[in-house]
This record gives structure tokens, sequence and C-alpha cells, in this order.
């Protein structure tokens, strides 16, 4: 899915459409299970694979969020500054 599209050269805020939006939001809630998860394997015994997942997982969801505005099209880029 990623390779059809645009290389981003801007960060991304969430929205676009509303599927979009909800991806994105999926995503912060992934990146913060695999903090999380990363945090718990300094004092107890955790499956990498479980990491390598949610690493996964978030960019997948970072990328279908892309695919599902147009291709990346009806991406929201942030515009340093513009919102001061």
């Amino acid at each position: 899915m990623n390779a059809i599209m645009a290389p981003l050269d801007s960060f991304i805020l969430p929205g676009g459409s509303s599927g979009a939006a909800y991806l994105h939001l999926a995503r912060t809630v992934v990146r913060r299970a695999e903090r999380l998860v990363s945090e718990l394997a300094g004092t107890e015994r955790v499956n990498p694979e479980a990491l390598k997942y949610l690493n996964r997982l978030s960019d997948h969801l970072f990328v279908l969020g892309r695919r599902i505005n147009d291709g990346g099209t009806l991406d929201v880029l942030w515009t340093p500054g513009a919102n001061r």
C-alpha cells in the first residue's frame, strides 16, 4: 500500500476522512501499548515478537489511514508555525 503513495515531507495530523482519523487514533493507542510493553520488558520477560507485532501494527494503521485518505491526497499536513 505504501509503495503507490507519494513520499512524505511533513508530519500528518489526524483527519482528512473520518475513517482515517479513527485509524490515526487507533495508531496512538497501539503506540501507547508498545511503550508500555517496552517498559514492562525492562522488569519482566516479554516475548520480543509482541513488540515487533505492535510496531508493525502501528505502521500498518498509519499507512492504511493514508490509503483511506485517497492515497494520501486528503492527508492533513502539519505546517510549522501555522497554528500559533
